[in-house]
């Protein structure tokens, strides 16, 4: 079968630089071939085709189910963390009723109830930081991000088990903070269970005491149904298939764990970046200071979500650091030609998220920051794609998004931060993700003008 633009480098290694360093792999590859490359052996099957043109994404995006299919199967890497019935390995009619399962706790009423509890979130993280003392961003974005997670999709309130969860999720996340420990998943000759001081050892263990809490805890609540929970959890447990069949234990399980997978590691490092490029760029974070001051007293959440500028910075940090590296791939269903090269059934295509992002003809000096970008320009969903797109979007875009606002503006409505390192941070594998090589090192130096809270705090929310 012939292929477009085939990497000369052997195989093994490109999986070795895939594995070590995505982005240097697909930037070099890029010079080499622009527009589309084929690369060998680096996970997703024995070759897959990079794509990063807009026109010829566009094609793939909108021909799901005739020339092209999203397959599931190549997520199967991500089975032995998310499990079987997650919506990352499903496909079909059973992937699409399980998303219309989901979908309704990301969007309307459910997401304004949300707001005062991110916002609330977000300061408590805050004020247990002493000033002037360093701390690196990513650590305290992820602990908001998995405080939200665990109050807004499992529900949960009580001290001991937010501890328990935090603590046991916390233990196996970390795991694969590197592309050293994240190669486990690459290589399937590391996948072997040598004991607790082995990566896969430890993994596997630390895997079974989340399940256990998990399990527990989905039968506490079949035990004691509550209808007034509003939680994600509890969402999924009252939904019903069209044959009436609630989901089983383990169905909920799988789905649990992809909503954490999903929204734990990608929102902590998208706030985290944002944190970094706002205090690069001392006019930017004025501009968002001037900007939320025009909001007075307490603002609704969702006032705070539609700022324009604000929503500019996010979009650009979303921009010049994806965390996804590209869109669920696709298989070609029949003979079909893109940009010029013939394509034949079977082969593999993977539209790259990080490459379309880094096109100067259509984001003139790419590694620059500017939001301006996206007050000046619009871009389609094929230029800018940070969640993915097609019938994979990712489920959880609409909270994503509306956390990074509200946790950004929190933060500079309530402290005054700065960078420890002004070096350029750098994106590094994370497990699937790419996330700060450092973390953002920042140190609190005092706190802002604003002598009340962004949002009233004391407000009762809907949990």
């Amino acid at each position: 079968m012939q292929l477009p633009n085939l990497l000369k480098t052997p195989s093994l290694l490109q999986k070795i630089q895939w594995v070590i360093n995505p982005v240097r792999f697909m930037e070099n590859a890029d010079q080499q071939y622009p527009d589309i490359f084929t690369a060998e052996g680096i996970g997703f099957g024995d070759n897959v085709v990079f794509v990063n043109h807009p026109q010829a994404i566009k094609e793939i995006l909108t021909n799901d189910k005739k020339k092209f299919f999203a397959v599931a199967e190549a997520n199967r890497i991500a089975k032995p963390l998310v499990g079987e019935y997650s919506v990352f390995l499903l496909e079909g009619d059973l992937h699409k009723q399980r998303r219309q399962l989901v979908m309704p706790a990301f969007h309307g009423e459910q997401m304004q109830g949300y707001g005062q509890r991110i916002c609330s979130l977000t300061e408590k993280a805050l004020s247990q930081l002493p000033l002037e003392q360093p701390f690196l961003a990513r650590n305290l974005t992820q602990e908001i991000s998995l405080q939200i997670i665990l109050q807004v999709i499992f529900g949960l309130h009580e001290v001991e088990k937010l501890q328990k969860f935090n603590h046991l999720l916390l233990q196996m996340l970390n795991l694969f903070q590197s592309p050293l420990t994240s190669s486990v998943f690459f290589f399937s000759f590391l996948q072997k269970d040598l004991g607790t001081w082995s990566p896969w050892g430890k993994f596997l263990r630390d895997r079974e005491q989340v399940d256990i809490l998990i399990y527990a805890e989905i039968n506490e609540r079949r035990q004691q149904p509550d209808t007034k929970r509003v939680d994600i959890l509890s969402m999924l447990m009252s939904a019903r298939d069209d044959a009436g069949q609630p989901m089983t234990d383990q169905e909920l399980r799988d789905h649990l764990i992809t909503l954490i997978i999903a929204g734990y590691e990608t929102t902590a490092s998208a706030i985290a970046w944002g944190l970094y490029w706002i205090h690069q760029k001392p006019l930017v974070r004025e501009k968002l200071l001037q900007e939320l001051d025009t909001l007075g007293d307490f603002p609704d959440p969702m006032s705070i979500y539609r700022l324009p500028y604000l929503t500019a910075v996010c979009n650009e940090t979303l921009r010049i650091h994806p965390v996804l590296m590209f869109s669920l791939p696709r298989v070609v269903q029949e003979p079909v030609e893109l940009l010029g090269h013939p394509l034949q059934p079977g082969t593999l295509l993977l539209p790259s998220i990080y490459l379309v992002h880094q096109r100067e003809d259509l984001y003139p000096q790419p590694k620059q920051f500017k939001p301006e970008r996206f007050v000046e320009s619009k871009f389609s969903h094929y230029e800018f794609l940070p969640f993915g797109g097609g019938v994979r979007r990712c489920i959880g875009e609409a909270l994503a998004l509306f956390q990074m606002k509200l946790v950004l503006a929190t933060v500079l409505s309530r402290y005054q931060l700065a960078l420890v390192d002004r070096q350029p941070e750098r994106p590094q594998r994370r497990g699937f993700t790419l996330a700060p090589a450092n973390g953002v090192k920042m140190v609190i130096t005092g706190q802002s003008a604003r002598e009340k809270p962004l949002v009233n705090m004391t407000t009762t929310s809907v949990f």
